[in-house]
């Protein structure tokens, strides 16, 4: 089996890559050539920490295999991402363990990347205000991935810890955009378009507070109970999804779907927009919502891409089990 490391996976998998990748595999499930198994995510009940498995199978891509890991909120003062994981890729004809991939970076990356593949396809063209709601490991990603997509002009941002903004800021100016730290609700008013990245379990953001046009990523709710926006907001976007189960069950629309003012019926997925069958944006006014949950099949595609990039280049070391 082929064994590519955190640093290498650095090296070879770049945004691009990512986007093209978790596009792919994005119109693959919602052509019915992939899907994901059941996820299992638990606190186990040790360092605050949450656990679990995400897996699938794509045909079209012919990729098996699953991603191991989760969340330790500790791990920041001990200078590792709170968000620790490992893919394992299978050969799907043979079951045999093909290859394991360390899933920090990659992890990062197509979770950007699933949020630059709402903007490209759902955000209004003429967007010129990024605002950013977190500034934690992942918002870096996100802010670089978003920035290719549209040509801002300007990132206003707001985080629950205001000390971390500077470093956002830095990545800002960095990629030539003018940076502003804001309240919440002067971010609704200002951006055309928000992502949200945080571990909230409370809404960050108020329907009344963002302007019609708007198209919203909101990256940050994969479990039961977190909760970045409010729900009378989702239920008032057209709302998008990467899996409409985990959105109803564990993704943003879950508190809309409760409430009952969200049906499943109503939840779209993004693959149908990427594949044709469905137009998006209809309406320059209309409010746009990606529910981004996180499935394995993301994973599991830039995993694939890292492997076939090492193996190519003959960087990745092998082992027999």
């Amino acid at each position: 089996m082929l064994i590519v490391g955190e640093e290498l996976c650095q090296q070879l998998v770049g945004r691009r890559d990512a986007f093209d990748a978790v596009e792919a595999v994005f119109g693959a499930m919602a052509r019915g050539d992939a899907y994901n198994f059941p996820v299992i995510r638990e606190a186990i009940g040790y360092a605050d920490a949450l656990y679990g498995f995400k897996s699938g199978f794509d045909r079209a891509g012919q990729v098996l295999g699953l991603k191991s890991g989760g969340y330790w909120p500790g791990n920041m003062d001990k200078g590792l991402t709170n968000h620790q994981s490992t893919v394992f890729l299978f050969d799907p004809d043979t079951g045999k363990l093909a290859a394991l991939v360390g899933g920090n970076y990659l992890t990062a990356v197509r979770t950007a990347a699933s949020s630059a593949v709402s903007i490209a396809h759902l955000a209004r063209k003429d967007s010129k205000v990024l605002g950013m709601v977190g500034a934690g490991h992942q918002s870096a990603f996100q802010l670089r991935a978003a920035a290719e997509q549209r040509d801002f002009e300007k990132v206003v941002a707001w985080n629950p810890h205001p000390e971390m903004l500077p470093r956002l800021g830095e990545v800002a100016n960095e990629i030539g955009l003018e940076f502003e730290a804001i309240s919440q609700e002067q971010l609704g008013a200002q951006a055309d378009v928000i992502i949200t990245i945080t571990s909230a379990f409370e809404p960050l953001l108020m329907k009344d507070w963002i302007k019609p046009g708007t198209h919203l990523a909101c990256m940050g709710t994969d479990t039961k109970g977190k909760q970045e926006v409010d729900a009378a907001l989702v239920a008032s976007a057209t709302v998008f999804t990467d899996e409409i189960a985990q959105s109803i069950s564990l993704g943003e629309a879950q508190h809309a779907v409760v409430d009952g003012t969200l049906n499943e019926e109503r939840i779209i997925p993004i693959g149908a927009v990427i594949n044709g069958d469905h137009p998006g944006r209809t309406s320059a006014d209309e409010v746009t919502l990606f529910d981004g949950t996180g499935v394995g099949l993301q994973d599991l595609a830039v995993a694939s891409v890292a492997a076939r990039l090492a193996e190519e280049g003959g960087h990745a070391q092998r082992a027999v089990l």
